[in-house]
């Protein structure tokens, strides 16, 4: 009875051989264990080895790894346009249910080119527009997944890729007349469309340049965007980037060209696309759009609005920073026009804008706007900003900067305290202190202590040093000696020749009398006292007594 219920508990046991006992296993595993063992000591199986690994990789471009986002996987599933088709009439629900069956897209585009018929004759029902968007909306969903930019780009795979039902609303609007009735109709479909699927408006820009039928045609993207429910350009072209930025970044590259060129009210005037598109691009994407700056395709940015788009962009991320000003040093725009963005730089938190400007700033010839302008930054003394492009030009433009720290000094020192509070009403000339100057000016003479530069020996330096010297308080002179000092040796040494030649004017009209018995001490007295006092009207009266003199001593 047992054997009949429990069969498995009562069966015969299997022979010996098949049963691995526990001295087998272990001995199996030690001879696994030993094999590995042996394996790790082969030199031609080894895979840990750092050096055999740089000695083969040696003159390889090592492979770039790039974060790739995990794409969910798209489930499709079959369009259902049942809440909508009752609602059509039933011509129209005849197309809609044809287009639905068409397995190809060539039979797809015929029956949609009905439809567009169908939507520009004279007795269609505007009430059907809502319902019409709604289907093919459904119908085209597929269309907007995935990525719209060929992987190859060529002329060929470029009209390959507008050739969906969808492209042909925009095709018709290209040919058609804006006088023409059915083409406001047919814009209006598109903005019902645009309200059902947002994705449409970038995949009109991107019709409107890859289709040769589109060239010269941008100008419809501005007539579908007032069109819309937005009613206005800007937004909706700021909406269509942006939500092409999410889906597709070589589409965003691809567009950019054209957007800025077509659009440049809209692009140029604030940094928001900018923003955009260099919170997204790499580096290879980034070089492409300097190539594209470099070659005239592109134009990111305008002298009257540079300024701005560049203090913007001082709270975005690193990279977006880096990226930006990259693109901004690939225009032709001089640095004077963006050289007031000192004033809102912070060592600490603007580094990126810093370094940037420091290494395209050592590239220039220094300008007074610009000399006015570094040397007006704080002085702090973990901020070598000032002080390390100073001793660039110190050693490179010396004779530039001189005169022009020249000019700084003598103004600043010039500006009577009386008209402080008219100073204080205008924001530049508050900006720049004389003791700004002399303290950077200091800080630039201890960078130059132990080198060969002679900056601080030229004279307009010495001479504005002497001029501030003489009419500053006694707190700057003690602050600054050793700066001040450099002009006191400057003025020993021109008080010297002064002197030498203060004398030879003096000594030279009676070298050239030397027929003249020598003279008495009445005459060298009178002869010192004429050089002390400088006086030009009594010399002539002087030479007269002489001549007299001489003339009754030989009679």
């Amino acid at each position: 009875m047992l054997r009949e219920r429990f069969p498995e508990f009562c069966t015969s046991p299997s022979p010996p051989t098949e049963v691995k006992t526990e001295e087998s296993v272990t001995m199996e595993m030690d001879n696994n264990v030993l094999d590995k063992e042996e394996g790790c000591y082969d030199a031609t199986e080894a895979a840990f080895s750092d050096d055999e690994e740089e000695v083969n990789n040696k003159g390889k471009k090592q492979r770039e790894f790039r974060f790739q986002p995990i794409k969910e996987e798209i489930i499709e599933e079959p369009a259902d346009i049942t809440p909508f088709q009752d609602q059509l009439e039933d011509v129209m629900k005849d197309k809609v249910l044809q287009l639905q069956k068409a397995s190809d897209a060539e039979n797809q585009c015929e029956v949609m080119q009905d439809i567009v018929d169908l939507i520009m004759e004279d007795d269609f029902d505007p009430e059907q527009m809502s319902t019409l968007a709604s289907c093919l909306a459904e119908l085209f969903k597929g269309h907007f997944r995935g990525d719209v930019l060929p992987d190859e780009i060529t002329e060929e795979s470029l009209e390959e890729s507008v050739c969906k039902p969808v492209c042909l609303v925009f095709r018709n609007l290209c040919t058609m007349q804006e006088d023409n009735s059915g083409f406001s109709v047919l814009l209006d479909m598109l903005a019902e469309l645009y309200q059902k699927q947002p994705k449409i408006g970038y995949h009109l820009l991107y019709y409107l340049k890859a289709s040769k039928a589109a060239m010269g045609k941008m100008s419809l993207y501005e007539s579908f965007a007032q069109a819309t429910a937005l009613g206005d350009l800007h937004t909706c072209l700021m909406m269509d980037m942006k939500a092409c930025q999410e889906d597709d970044v070589r589409l965003l590259c691809y567009l950019t060209p054209s957007i800025y060129s077509q659009f440049p009210d809209e692009t140029l005037r604030s940094g928001e696309l900018l923003n955009m598109i260099v919170a997204v691009i790499d580096s290879t994407q980034l070089q492409e759009l300097m190539c594209h700056v470099m070659m005239g395709n592109l134009v990111m940015f305008r002298k009257d609005s540079v300024l701005n788009i560049l203090i913007q962009s001082l709270d975005w991320e690193t990279f977006e920073q880096y990226s930006t000003w990259q693109l901004f040093l690939a225009h032709s725009i001089a640095m004077e026009t963006i050289i007031p963005i000192l004033h809102h730089l912070k060592y600490k938190e603007h580094p990126e804008a810093l370094s940037c400007l420091l290494l395209q700033l050592r590239r220039e010839k220094p300008s007074e706007d610009m000399v006015k302008m570094v040397l007006s930054r704080p002085c702090n003394h973990d901020d070598q900003f000032t002080t390390s492009i100073l001793r660039h030009w110190a050693a490179k433009q010396d004779d530039a900067l001189g005169e022009h720290i020249k000019t700084q000094l003598i103004k600043n020192n010039n500006q009577p305290r009386k008209r402080q509070s008219l100073r204080s009403s205008s924001s530049k000339l508050a900006q720049l202190t004389l003791e700004q100057i002399l303290e950077h000016l200091d800080n630039l003479r201890l960078s130059l202590t132990h080198t060969k530069n002679s900056f601080f020996s030229q004279t307009p330096i010495l001479q504005a040093l002497q001029h501030v010297q003489a009419s500053c308080d006694e707190a700057h002179k003690m602050r600054y000696s050793d700066l001040f000092s450099l002009a006191e040796e400057y003025e020993d040494f021109q008080s010297k020749p002064l002197k030498s030649r203060r004398k030879a004017p003096a000594s030279s009209p009676r070298s050239r009398k030397g027929a003249a018995p020598p003279a008495t001490e009445e005459d060298s007295v009178s002869s010192s006292a004429s050089e002390e006092e400088d006086s030009k009207p009594k010399a002539p009266k002087r030479k007269r007594k002489c001549s007299s003199a001489v003339g009754s001593d030989s009679d």
